[in-house]
């Protein structure tokens, strides 16, 4: 039986991270995905495009996705039939996100939606396109679903990946004093012993 596995970055990552994963993940053909366009509406025809293809070739097809990639894989893969989703500090809820950044910067709906984008003094550039398009294309998802979470994620609550796990009867393992990026020696042998677990049961 032949598996392939698209590992999907986050915000500032690239295909090349999925070779560490190519070691735990010895049932499956690795494949990394890199982007030119990294938005909702960019990635979403080369998600769906690397997955089609590999379902010409391999008899199943999973995800490895990290942080806003698992958003991403979310909206383009609604309608395939991927076989397990491997979520690492997923972003789930991005318009609670962009509202919270919003509230943060004293943004109200109606000027953002009076001039389009508004660069905040952090450099996070807002944009009402953005907001618009994540409230006309709500998630959808009918996956099996293993989620690994740091207990001190400062990007997607707790409460938000609860209630995903509840709804989407997702597996979820938390990481005492983990982080959303995860990074130290620790973390990540934290995380390559979940990933391991996770795929082989």
């Amino acid at each position: 039986m032949t598996k392939a596995l698209i590992y999907i970055h986050g915000l500032g990552g690239n295909a090349q991270e999925a070779e560490q994963f190519r070691p735990i993940l010895k049932d499956y053909d690795v494949f990394g995905l890199d982007f030119d366009d990294f938005t909702a509406w960019g990635t979403r025809e080369p998600i769906l495009s690397a997955f089609n293809n590999l379902q010409k070739s391999h008899e199943t097809v999973s995800i490895l996705a990290n942080s806003i990639g698992a958003y991403f894989s979310m909206l383009a893969l609604k309608n395939c039939p991927v076989e397990r989703a491997f979520f690492v500090s997923p972003v789930l809820d991005l318009e609670q996100i962009i509202l919270g950044m919003m509230k943060s910067s004293g943004i109200t709906e109606a000027k953002l939606c009076e001039v389009g984008e508004i660069l905040t003094a952090s450099g996070e550039l807002i944009s009402w396109k953005y907001l618009r398009y994540v409230r006309d294309n709500p998630v959808q998802w009918n996956v099996a679903t293993e989620i690994l979470y740091g207990e001190n994620d400062n990007i997607t609550s707790l409460e938000t990946v609860k209630a995903f796990a509840t709804r989407h009867n997702a597996s979820l393992t938390i990481m005492k004093d983990g982080e959303h990026w995860f990074h130290t020696p620790e973390q990540l042998e934290f995380l390559y012993n979940w990933l391991q677990t996770a795929t082989s049961s």
